[in-house]
C-alpha cells in the first residue's frame, strides 16, 4: 500500500480525489481510515481499501488529515517503523511530529480549501531524513494534484497559514460585503453574489499578470467612481484590517503548536 489517508473529511477527501483524478496512484494503492461508517462509504465510492488502525503498518506513507488536537491520542496508534508521515495539521511542527511518531520521516504541509477544486496553494517542508527517504518528493507530487506547491522554511509556515490557508475565508467576507453593497444600491441578491464572484475570479487572473498597485491605478481614473470608493475603504482602515487578520491567524497557528496535548 503506497498511501494510507487517516481522515477523509473535506480536505482528506479532496486530496484523495486529486490523486485519483491525476492518476498519480491507483485506487488499490490507497487505503482510507476514518469513522467506520465514513471509511466504508469513501472506500466504496472510490475503490480504495478500507483500513483499520493495525493496517497502517503496511503503508509506505501515511497522510494525517486530522485536527491538531487529535495528534497526542492518535500518534501512538499510528506510529510504525519504516513508515513516512505527511501532516496537514495546522500549527504542528516537524519537531512535534517527530517526537510523537518516533521518526524523522515527517513532512509538514499546509493546503487551503481550494484543494476541493484543484486550485490549492500548498506549503511543504521536512527534515533531511524525509528528503533522503523520498517523502518530500512524493509529497510534492501528491499536492501538485490539487494545485500549486511551495517549499518553505518551517519558520514561515505559520505566516503562510495565516495568509494563504486562511485567505479563502477573508475573501469570502469581501465577496459577501461587495454583494451587500450591490443589494443596498438595488441589485437583486443572486445577481450581486454572482457579480462579486465573477469580479474576484477575473481580478485574480489579472493579478497574475500585474502588480496590485498597477491594477488599482489602471481602474482609478481622475475624479472617477473608483477613486471615491477607494477613499472610502482607506477611511475605514481596510488595509490595516487585513494585515491584522493575517497577524492574528499567524499567532493562532503558533499557539496551536504550544497547546497542551499537541
Amino acid at each position: 500500500m503506497k498511501l494510507a489517508i487517516v481522515g477523509v473529511g473535506k480536505m482528506g477527501r479532496s486530496i484523495l480525489d486529486g490523486i485519483l483524478r491525476s492518476g498519480m496512484l491507483s485506487p488499490e494503492d490507497i487505503g482510507v481510515l476514518d469513522t467506520p461508517e465514513r471509511t466504508l462509504e469513501v472506500a466504496r465510492e472510490t475503490g480504495t481499501r478500507p483500513l483499520s488502525l493495525p493496517d497502517l503498518r503496511y503503508a509506505e506513507r501515511v497522510l494525517l488529515s486530522v485536527q491538531p488536537k487529535d495528534i497526542a491520542a492518535l500518534a501512538p496508534q499510528v506510529a510504525h517503523p519504516n513508515v513516512g508521515y505527511i501532516s496537514i495539521m495546522a500549527g504542528v511542527s516537524t519537531a512535534i511530529l517527530s517526537r510523537r511518531l518516533g521518526t524523522r520521516r515527517v513532512v509538514r504541509c499546509m493546503p487551503n480549501l481550494a484543494a476541493t477544486i484543484g486550485k490549492s496553494s500548498t506549503a511543504i517542508t521536512g527534515p533531511r531524513e524525509a528528503e533522503e527517504a523520498g517523502d518530500l518528493a512524493f509529497t510534492r507530487q501528491l499536492f501538485a494534484t490539487v494545485g500549486d506547491v511551495y517549499e518553505l522554511p518551517e519558520r514561515l509556515f505559520d505566516a503562510f497559514t495565516g495568509m494563504s490557508a486562511s485567505a479563502p475565508a477573508y475573501i469570502a467576507v469581501v465577496a459577501e460585503a461587495l454583494a451587500d453593497g450591490g443589494v443596498k444600491q438595488g441589485l437583486p441578491r443572486a445577481q450581486a453574489l454572482r457579480l462579486a464572484a465573477d469580479v474576484l475570479i477575473a481580478t485574480g487572473e489579472l493579478l497574475r499578470r500585474k502588480h496590485p498597485a498597477v491594477l488599482k491605478d489602471e481602474v482609478s481614473s481622475p475624479g472617477g467612481t473608483t477613486i471615491y470608493g477607494l477613499a472610502a475603504l482607506e477611511a475605514r482602515g481596510v488595509r490595516a484590517a487585513f494585515i491584522e487578520a493575517v497577524e492574528a491567524a499567524t499567532q493562532r497557528g503558533q499557539a496551536l503548536g504550544r497547546e497542551d496535548g499537541v
